[in-house]
C-alpha cells in the first residue's frame, strides 16, 4: 500500500511514495520556514526540522538539499521571474506560495531534473498543502511558464548585485567596498564555492591523493567532488578535515608552539580546535551548544587529535585561569559564508548587525582577560560587514590600551596581500583567490581576523 501522509481534516492525502516527491516536500517547507517565520534557522537546521521523523534516504536528502539552495543561490532572480509571469505578481506575503514556486522554478532552471517532474510534483505539493490546493491550478500555470520561457529568463537575469542580493546588502557592499568590488563579490556568491579541506601534514602528498590544488595558503581545494566526503581518500584515517581557505587563516595567525595552552572560543563545528590541536597546543575548546560540542568531539576522535571539551558560555568562563593564546570565532551576521550558505542573504537583516555587533564586544573584551601578558589574541568573523569586524577592533583597541595590533604578513597568508587591509588585519573577499586558472578559481569566504598581544 502506498504510503500518505495529511492531518485530518487538512485536505487530499499526499502521496510521499511517489518518486522524488518526499525530498521536494523537505525542500518546500524548509524553504517556507525560512522565508516565513523561522529565519533564526540555518538551511540545515530548517531541513533537519522538516525532515525530523527521518524519512528521506541518503539520496533524496541530497536532493532536497540541492533543491533548497539552489533556490536561495539564485532567489532575486527566481522572484524576478515568477513576479513577470503571475497576472497579479508574486504575493510575498504568502511564504507557502512563493516557496513552491521558486523551489519549482529552481529545479527547472538550475538543476538536471526532468521539467515534468518539477512541474508534477510541484503540483502534488500544492494539491497536498490545505493552504495551497486552491492554487494548484496556478502552480501548474506558472512551472509550465517557466519551462516555455526558460531561455528569456536566462537572458534577463544579468546582474547578480542588483537583482539577485538584497538591497540592503548590496547598497552596504557598493558603499564599502565600491560597485566594481561588490559586484565582484555577488558573482562570486553566484558561483558557489568547491571544497576546501585542511591537511594535519604532508599537503602535497594528499593534495595529489585527493586529485586537488594545493593553495598558496595552504589549504586542498577539490573541485567537481562527486562522492560523498566521507567516501574520500584519507578520511576514515583522520588525514584532514573539511574548511574553507579563508577560515583556515585565523588560527594560523595565532602561530601556535607545541605545547602552549590556547583556548578557542564559540569552537563549534571545530575546524580551528583541531588545527590548534595539530600544530601541538594544549587546547581547550568553548562553545555554548552542547550538541554541536559533541560532533566536534566526534570529529576530533576521528581525526586523532585531543582537546578539552567545555559546553558553556564564553562569557561564563571564569577567571582564575589565562592561556599564551586566545581565539575568539565571535557569532556574527555570517554574510561572508553566502557562497556555501546562500539562505544568510535573505534571512538575515540589517537590524541583527546591531545586536550581533554587541555580543561580539562583550566577547573580546572577556577573551582578553583571559590572555597571558605577552600572550596573543585572534579575534575573527565570517562577515563582509565592518561593525562585525573593523569597527569591532578600533573600538576594543581604544578601550584596551594594553593591546597592541600585530599586523599579518603577506607571507603568513600564502603572499596574499590584496587580503592585507591598511591597518594590517585579514580582511578576505569571496572575490579573492578567484581567478581563471584551476589553481585559482574558487573565491574565498569573506573573514575579517585581527591579530593582537597583550602588552601588560
Amino acid at each position: 500500500m502506498a504510503a500518505r501522509r495529511n492531518a485530518p481534516g487538512s485536505g487530499p492525502a499526499l502521496d510521499i511514495s511517489v518518486a522524488g516527491l518526499a525530498a521536494r516536500q523537505v525542500a518546500h517547507t524548509a524553504v517556507s520556514d525560512l522565508l516565513g517565520k523561522d529565519r533564526a534557522f540555518a538551511l540545515d537546521d530548517a531541513l533537519a526540522q522538516a525532515d525530523r521523523d527521518g524519512r528521506l534516504d541518503p539520496a533524496d536528502a541530497g536532493l532536497a538539499r540541492a533543491i533548497a539552495t539552489a533556490t536561495f543561490r539564485r532567489l532575486g532572480f527566481l522572484r524576478c521571474a515568477l513576479h513577470e509571469r503571475m497576472a497579479q505578481g508574486l504575493p510575498e506575503d504568502q511564504p507557502r506560495l512563493v516557496a513552491l514556486l521558486a523551489t519549482g522554478a529552481a529545479q527547472i532552471l538550475d538543476l538536471n531534473v526532468p521539467d515534468h517532474a518539477a512541474v508534477d510534483l510541484a503540483v502534488r505539493i500544492a494539491k497536498g498543502d490545505p493552504q495551497l490546493q486552491h492554487l494548484a491550478g496556478l502552480v501548474n500555470a506558472v512551472m509550465r511558464r517557466v519551462v516555455r520561457e526558460r531561455d528569456a529568463i536566462f537572458a534577463a537575469s544579468t546582474d547578480p548585485l542588483g537583482d539577485n542580493t538584497p538591497d540592503w546588502i548590496g547598497a552596504r557592499w557598493e558603499s564599502r567596498y565600491g560597485a566594481t568590488t561588490a559586484r565582484a563579490i555577488a558573482v562570486a556568491h553566484l558561483r558557489g564555492a568547491p571544497l576546501d579541506v585542511t591537511v594535519k601534514d604532508a599537503p602535497e602528498t594528499w593534495a595529489a591523493r585527493l586529485g586537488g590544488v594545493l593553495l598558496p595558503t595552504g589549504s586542498i581545494r577539490l573541485h567537481d567532488v562527486h562522492s560523498a566526503v566521507s567516501e574520500l581518500p584519507g578520511y576514515d584515517e583522520g588525514a584532514w578535515w573539511v574548511q574553507d581557505a579563508a577560515a583556515a587563516l585565523p588560527a594560523r595567525l595565532l602561530a601556535v608552539e607545541p605545547g602552549e595552552r590556547v583556548v578557542d572560543l564559540c569552537a563549534a563545528p571545530g575546524g580551528k580546535t583541531a588545527q590548534l590541536a595539530a600544530a601541538g597546543a594544549v587546547v581547550t575548546a568553548v562553545d555554548r551548544s552542547a550538541p554541536r560540542m559533541e560532533r566536534l568531539s566526534e570529529n576530533l576522535a576521528r581525526l586523532r587529535l585531543e582537546a578539552e571539551i567545555r559546553v558553556g558560555d564564553a562569557l561564563a568562563l571564569g577567571n582564575d585561569e589565562t592561556f599564551d593564546a586566545v581565539l575568539l570565532d565571535a557569532p556574527c551576521s555570517a554574510t561572508g559564508t553566502i557562497r556555501r550558505h546562500p539562505e544568510v542573504a535573505w534571512i538575515k537583516t540589517e537590524a541583527d548587525l546591531g545586536r550581533l555587533a554587541g555580543l561580539q564586544s562583550r566577547l573580546i573584551d572577556r577573551a582578553a582577560t583571559l590572555v597571558k601578558p605577552g600572550g596573543r589574541l585572534v579575534y575573527c568573523t565570517c562577515s563582509l560587514e565592518p561593525e562585525e569586524g573593523e569597527v569591532q577592533m578600533e573600538r576594543f583597541l581604544a578601550r584596551n590600551s594594553g593591546f597592541a595590533r600585530v599586523s599579518v604578513r603577506p607571507e603568513e597568508i600564502g603572499g596574499l596581500s590584496e587580503a592585507i587591509d591598511p591597518n594590517g588585519d585579514l580582511r578576505t573577499l569571496p572575490s579573492q583567490l578567484d581567478g581563471e586558472t584551476s589553481s585559482t578559481q574558487g573565491g574565498l569566504d569573506g573573514f575579517f581576523a585581527a591579530r593582537l598581544r597583550r602588552e601588560r
